[in-house]
């Protein structure tokens, strides 16, 4: 149990860093938007006009590495959810004896 609530605490400060990076990088160009949850199209969207690499080379390095922080921060969440689970039953465990 106390692996996994350092194990916790750590994945906390991870996921406020890297969402402290996505503001970052929303705070760059405004056609970023303010979602931290939502990636930035790279596709065809009916009725939008996607920036290809030709028409703006660097706000499509930036939006590939804000997309790439954001599956970071999606794969420390569900593996903080995981730990989160893990330590709830170990609690639940040390209860019940």
């Amino acid at each position: 149990m106390l692996i996994s609530s350092l194990l916790l605490i750590i994945l906390y400060f991870s996921h406020r860093y890297i969402v402290a990076w996505i503001i970052f990088y929303n705070n760059q160009d405004d056609r970023f938007g303010s979602s931290i949850w939502r990636w930035s199209y790279d596709y065809q969207v009916i009725g939008e006009r996607d920036v290809s690499d030709l028409d703006d080379k660097p706000f499509v390095r930036k939006r590939r590495v804000r997309n790439r922080t954001v599956s970071i921060m999606y794969c420390n969440f569900f593996l903080g959810f995981f730990v989160f689970m893990s330590f709830l039953s170990n609690l639940l465990i040390l209860i019940l004896k």
